[in-house]
């Protein structure tokens, strides 16, 4: 009979520190990271002292919301990796990287700007993901999906760059399409930065867009190829040309 309340005990005490993280994690993304313990535990239906049990402070409790998203991201991946093809896997992950870590910023930014934490459960979480990404990389890239030569790293700091064009966008569903337009980069097929030139810090593409602006300009079937958009692109570049 002990062991059957010890088991149940164990059971709620694991219900309750699922409750508080799930609490914790929206209120630290609706309202900031100055929630206090107390209205966390009033939206997890606990008490304060439960919380406490679980997390004896608030530098505990984001610590664990921010491991326990990386877990859900590592659980994803691998079932992603099992039951969709490699280049499928590798963009529905990273997109899904990006849609929720933006939704987790705060919680984020704090974690990653403090080093002074010691914190063994988030280092542990932050590995394995780390293995999932560089296990759908390299094996989308071996497909032939995905850019040969980018490594686990420089895909993190794309989807970080992703992640803030996203905030960025009032509109959620057009900050998505900017998105999935900038993981189109990541595709073999694309090779603009390859061709381009860079000039005064504006991207100009030679023989695929606007020398001026970079917008898409539609293909002569004779003569010289465009090399403006329009008149003003025109006049802008003549007059950058005047003042060189």
């Amino acid at each position: 009979m002990t062991a059957v309340i010890d088991g149940g005990d164990r059971a709620d005490a694991r219900r309750n520190r699922a409750k508080v993280l799930s609490a914790a994690g929206a209120a630290f993304a609706e309202h900031g990271l100055d929630v206090p313990l107390g209205d966390i535990a009033r939206r997890a239906g606990v008490g304060t002292g439960t919380v406490y049990r679980h997390f004896p402070s608030k530098q505990a409790l984001l610590e664990a919301v921010h491991a326990q998203h990386l877990n859900d991201l590592i659980a994803s991946g691998e079932r992603r990796m099992a039951r969709s093809a490699p280049t499928e896997a590798f963009f529905g992950f990273l997109l899904e990287v990006v849609e929720t870590s933006q939704r987790r910023g705060p919680v984020c930014d704090l974690v990653t700007a403090d080093p002074s934490w010691p914190r063994p459960v988030l280092t542990a979480a932050v590995q394995r993901f780390r293995q999932v990404l560089t296990a759908l990389l390299h094996a989308a890239q071996r497909a032939g999906g995905v850019r040969p030569g980018l490594g686990p790293e420089d895909v993190a700091a794309f989807a970080v760059g992703c992640t803030a064009m996203l905030a960025a966008r009032r509109d959620r569903q057009a900050g998505l399409a900017l998105v999935r337009l900038a993981l189109d980069g990541l595709r073999p097929s694309t090779s603009v930065t390859e061709q381009a030139s860079f000039r005064d810090g504006v991207h100009r593409t030679i023989g695929a867009g606007c020398e001026e602006c970079g917008a898409a300009l539609a293909p002569r079937p004779t003569g010289r190829p465009l090399r403006y958009c329009g008149a003003t692109c025109r006049q802008r570049a003549r007059r950058r040309r005047l003042a060189d």
